[in-house]
């Protein structure tokens, strides 16, 4: 037998704001397992960073969770309620109609003032719908114990997607990313960074080089930095497997730190340097100009 309490308002916000930060961690999560499987530098995670940025970023969430509670969860808990009463119906069923029209009119006004895609509106007026009808579905419920139910319940399911996504990664049913294993044919052609820079490379084992930069350890990889023009000659080594694979590149006058290693994928590869420590994650990319063989 289910023991339930009277509807408190101060309880209603309190689950609510539970919702949203078990939320978040879900997105959290999934974004995580996310990253696995695209493109990025394979560079150590700095857990201390991350540490550090959990207490702003959880009091962030909180401050945003209790606004959007108090603005659009409360008043659709209730209006659903009044609705079952007056019209008929499950009060349930209005959560999701109410839910959707509160915050439509402000939204409205702010897209048309500021005249964003249509298609982006609609998709977060969407997202942002669902995600706070769940809280208000959950929230109206007056059974026992249920800030506590959610809690374990919402961790349980947060802990298994990250579980399950680290299975799958473990076991090759979620496909990790690796980089794309080039070979001395995909580097004949033209790379090209952000700037315009450019190398180009021939299947004789020569390459040009016109303004591809050369950054010292504090520069930004997009900023300004001393740029090499000349020409000489390249080689490329597979390495032990496709993540050590270096493409190494000697021009008079022009030195980096280390042989250019290999990211992106099949389709669109790119060739890399770190800028600075290897842990900060900032690279200075080339990418295969389209087309250039």
């Amino acid at each position: 037998m289910t023991v339930h309490q009277r509807r408190s308002y101060g309880r209603i916000l309190l689950v609510s704001v539970l919702v949203g930060y078990l939320e978040v961690a879900l997105a959290v999560v999934a974004l995580l397992l996310y990253t696995r499987t695209q493109p990025v530098s394979r560079i150590p995670f700095d857990w201390g960073a991350l540490a550090a940025a959990l207490f702003p970023f959880g009091t962030l969430v909180g401050v945003i969770a209790f606004l959007l509670s108090l603005l659009f969860v409360l008043p659709t808990v209730l209006l659903a309620g009044l609705l079952a009463r007056r019209v008929g119906g499950r009060e349930w069923w209005w959560v999701p109609p109410v839910m959707a029209a509160l915050p439509a009119l402000p939204l409205a006004v702010w897209a048309g003032e500021n005249a964003p895609r249509a298609g982006d509106v609609l998709t977060f007026w969407a997202g942002a719908a669902a995600s706070l009808s769940l809280g208000a579905l959950i929230a109206r419920s007056r059974r026992s114990a249920l800030f506590r139910r959610v809690a374990v319940g919402g961790v349980a399911v947060v802990a298994g997607t990250g579980l399950l996504g680290a299975l799958g990664f473990a076991t090759g049913l979620l496909p990790s990313y690796r980089p794309p294993a080039i070979g001395p044919q995909t580097m004949t052609g033209t790379w090209v960074d952000h700037r315009g820079g450019k190398l180009v490379f021939t299947s004789d084992g020569r390459v040009t080089a016109s303004d591809i930069g050369e950054h010292e350890p504090f520069d930004h990889p997009s900023g300004p930095s001393h740029q090499c023009t000349g020409s000489g000659t390249w080689s490329y080594e597979p390495g032990r497997d496709v993540w050590t694979q270096k493409v190494r590149v000697e021009i008079a006058g022009c030195s980096w730190p280390a042989p250019w290693s290999v990211g992106g994928t099949g389709r669109k590869p790119w060739i890399q340097q770190t800028v600075g420590d290897p842990a900060s994650g900032k690279v200075y990319e080339l990418r295969k100009a389209t087309g250039g063989s």
